[in-house]
């Protein structure tokens, strides 16, 4: 396992670095013709920053180290989702919906836990028909993150092959801990639109 992530963070951080040369050459070709990139340059800086923190996380569970902690506003989370998926859904004609029924602060790892999010509103708008949904409840289990669509569902569950970024999830949301209970991550058909349902559970 430890040899695994050694060749997968080697392959990020080199994937990371790419991105940021064409990010340079892209500001470069601006200057010299005048033309404005900006949306193409804000897409690699995206990329690019979610790579960095794929690298992190990837460094947490060859380590097994504590996750940084700290208290975060779900709404704003959730929403800060939305936002940055905006394009992506609009490009592929899907309708994107915010369902957060928990306005308080959350203690948690936000920038992994938005990083997890963003892959799974990413996931579903390759599969989904028309819409996706992603929802904030909370119950007696902790706070609960949902991303719902109305595509096919999983052909197999739990997944066959699970990618890296459900791998991730599934790890990130266990190293999630309070008391005696830790984070999961559960994937499962139907949910309100009736395909895939993604649902990660802090304590």
């Amino acid at each position: 396992m430890e040899k695994l992530l050694d060749t997968l963070a080697s392959g990020i951080h080199d994937a990371r670095n790419q991105l940021l040369i064409a990010e340079s050459q892209l500001s470069e070709r601006e200057r010299q013709h005048g033309i404005d990139l900006g949306e193409a340059r804000q897409a690699i800086e995206n990329a690019a920053s979610r790579l960095t923190r794929l690298l992190a996380a990837y460094r947490l569970m060859q380590h097994d180290a504590r996750l940084a902690l700290q208290p975060c506003r779900i709404d704003e989370l959730c929403a800060e989702a939305v936002l940055t998926q905006r394009a992506l859904f609009a490009a592929s004609g899907l309708e994107l919906t915010l369902d957060c029924q928990v306005l308080d602060e959350w203690v948690c790892a936000r920038d992994l836990v938005a990083d997890m999010l963003n892959n799974a509103l990413q996931n579903a708008s390759r599969h989904a028909r028309r819409q996706v949904r992603l929802s904030a409840v909370s119950s007696a289990d902790g706070l609960c993150l949902l991303v719902e669509d109305d595509g096919p569902g999983f052909a197999q569950l739990p997944p066959q092959a699970t990618g890296s970024g459900l791998l991730l999830a599934g790890r990130l949301a266990e190293l999630h801990q309070r008391g005696q209970r830790h984070g999961h991550l559960q994937l499962s058909n139907g949910g309100r639109l009736g395909g895939a349902v993604f649902a990660l559970t802090l304590p």
